[in-house]
């Protein structure tokens, strides 16, 4: 029975050519659209989310406890007891790349001319040029290993004392033991992370000269990167699993990123709008279409009924129909929606830059299997429920009233 009215649907929805192909239209396009901004929204969480990795937090930061909440006026009060060990532990794991050690201090930047005060990093320096693949020199080069009193300051800071490679400034910070300590630097170059705010105060010099400042061979943060974002929550588990809870701590990089969080949460929001007005198009075209249809069909259904097709004969069949073109629309939709956004990511969006962020970029659509199949469903339920109310009223009509309309 259920092959007979599915044939019965089919042989219909060919009989109707016009009406059929505007309602796939109306289908495939909002199964498209719903593919195509979906993997909008994707490819911006994704290229936001390696832009901090890759340009500040790494993937997990291990730090001394309480460090994050109360240790950025006072790090040298949190320093790692053995951050050797402790760097060879979390390397050992097969997710983790490698880890580099950041040795955290604040203090002031002088020109000769004025002081800056600054928020400054030990680094190690090709680890870390290996790690900051989104963070863009402007000016001069990267620091190496051999740049034993060079330093790179953010553009904000470099803008602030009017300051180019080859300028020699001097740095003045408190030591571990909370006497002052100066020492001359060498600028090397200017660079430009994602965050406006981070470039405003950042300044980082070589890990050996930022312990020789403040007289201890201690470091406050080893940051480790992976070989996969992807990997991050597993990674970050074991990363715990393996610390003494009493004087050590690790953070996820969303953790680190409040910044992440809240832009996340604005263009899900925005683009949730956006998919809500995609599914109301849909589903108001689809409803009219429908309409329209029964309502012209009504003394065929009529017919039907007065040759011994019971009343849910006819509505199966109405239902059926729109099944039919439900699944077809959200096949074709998710195909155009494909190669649309392979087309599109071949060209790029340019984007301007998100909130608070210093750096625009190229966007993409992303194909995410979750999101193709998501549109999918909303594209053939939505065909498939916009049929009932239609249904419901033509298999109920007297069947008079219903041969009556072909008069």
């Amino acid at each position: 029975m259920i092959g007979m009215i599915l044939r019965l649907a089919l042989r219909n929805l060919l009989r109707q050519r016009i009406r059929t192909a505007m309602t796939l239209a109306a289908i495939v396009f909002g199964v498209s659209g719903l593919v195509v901004s979906g993997g909008f929204v994707q490819d911006i969480f994704v290229q936001l989310g390696e832009a901090i990795i890759h340009s500040q937090t790494g993937h997990v930061q291990v730090v001394r406890k309480d460090f994050i909440e109360r240790g950025t006026r006072r790090p040298e009060r949190y320093l790692i007891d053995g951050p050797e060990q402790v760097a060879a532990q979390i390397e050992s794991l097969p997710e983790v790349k490698e880890v580099a050690s950041r040795l955290s201090f604040t203090g002031a930047l002088n020109n000769g001319r004025r002081d800056l005060g600054i928020i400054g990093e030990g680094i190690e320096p090709d680890k870390e040029a290996r790690l900051g693949t989104f963070l863009t020199i402007t000016a001069g080069r990267h620091l190496t290993d051999s740049d034993l009193f060079g330093m790179v300051v953010g553009q904000g800071v470099a803008h602030a004392l009017s300051l180019t490679p080859g300028d020699v400034v001097t740095l003045v910070m408190s030591t571990a033991d909370g006497a002052l300590n100066t020492l001359d630097f060498e600028l090397i170059g200017v660079f430009q992370s994602f965050s406006r705010d981070f470039d405003a105060r950042a300044v980082r010099i070589p890990l050996s000269a930022a312990q020789e400042l403040m007289l201890t061979p201690g470091v406050n943060v080893l940051v480790a990167t992976l070989h996969r974002t992807e990997d991050t929550d597993g990674a970050y588990a074991q990363i715990v699993a393996g610390l003494d809870p009493e004087s050590l701590e690790a953070h996820h990089w969303r953790m680190l990123s409040d910044f992440y969080e809240k832009t996340l949460d604005l263009y899900d929001r925005q683009f949730g709008v956006l998919q809500l007005i995609i599914l109301a198009m849909v589903l108001l075209s689809v409803a009219n279409s429908v309409n329209m249809a029964t309502f012209e069909r009504m003394s065929e259904f009529g017919t039907m009924q007065a040759l011994g097709n019971r009343r849910r004969h006819v509505f199966g069949l109405i239902v059926a129909e729109n099944v039919l073109l439900g699944a077809i629309g959200a096949v074709l939709g998710a195909l155009v929606g494909v190669a649309l956004a392979l087309v599109i990511s071949a060209v790029g969006i340019a984007m301007p830059p998100p909130p608070n962020a210093n750096v625009g970029y190229t966007a993409a659509i992303r194909l995410v299997p979750e999101t193709i199949a998501a549109a999918m469903l909303i594209g053939f339920l939505a065909t498939s429920l916009a049929a009932i109310l239609p249904a419901r009223r033509v298999s109920s009509a007297a069947v008079v009233d219903a041969l009556r309309q072909g008069a």
